[in-house]
């Protein structure tokens, strides 16, 4: 009976947290951290305040929650092991794949705008978030340094590369729903393979210094 009742509780504490940052990514995302409180939170997630605080001391330590659950669908996204899923063209294919995918998900984009909107008045929201998606770009960073120094790609500067790659598949999915418009008109696949083409034709190795004049 102890045992049961200990897991009863436990699971009751889990479901009242899930409650509360579920309330909180929704408030967060409809008004801004800044215009939500506690009390609110209370509310939304239908718990009481003495229970709120026994799971959150604050706003922003529920904010931290809700990064880990971008931190994890970023790492379902892009699995360990996904830099040996083939050779370089099908590894980009599938890291583009990934990044896409993610661009679909509406609570993920409303999670940037709000980091956008808010980070401005609270500094430490643009840190803590770049804590998260930071080593997942140095990832990337490392594969293309990587595949440089096995003579299969040329980046000169593995930086530079990993943000031109990443920002060519913002730039048709993510910014234009950043700023509330429809993506443009180009089949996804399309902007997958001719950003794939285009890299490698200017990093690939065999491509040679010709394609760079």
């Amino acid at each position: 009976m102890k045992i049961r009742k200990v897991r009863q509780y436990a699971n009751a504490r889990r479901d009242s947290r899930e409650a509360v940052v579920d309330a909180a990514q929704r408030l967060f995302l409809q008004r801004g951290f800044g215009a939500v409180s506690m009390d609110d939170l209370s509310e939304a997630a239908a718990v009481a305040r003495r229970t709120l605080y026994n799971q959150f001391a604050s706003k922003e330590e529920i904010f931290r929650e809700m990064l880990q659950r971008v931190s994890a669908q970023l790492e379902h996204a892009l699995p360990p092991g996904i830099e040996t899923a083939g050779d370089v063209e099908e590894v980009l294919r599938r890291t583009a794949q990934a990044i896409l995918g993610l661009h679909k998900q509406p609570q993920y984009v409303g999670f940037l705008r709000m980091v956008v909107a808010d980070s401005r008045q609270f500094p430490w929201i643009a840190k803590a978030f770049a804590a998260v998606m930071d080593p997942q770009t140095e990832r990337f960073t490392r594969y293309l340094a990587h595949q440089t120094a096995m003579g299969v790609l040329d980046c000169r500067n593995p930086t530079l590369a990993a943000q031109q790659f990443m920002g060519i598949l913002n730039e048709f999915t993510l910014w234009p729903l950043m700023l509330g418009r429809k993506n443009l008109s180009v089949p996804i696949d399309e902007v997958v393979e001719e950003t794939i083409r285009m890299f490698t034709q200017y990093y690939g190795r065999a491509t040679g210094p010709a394609v760079r004049r």
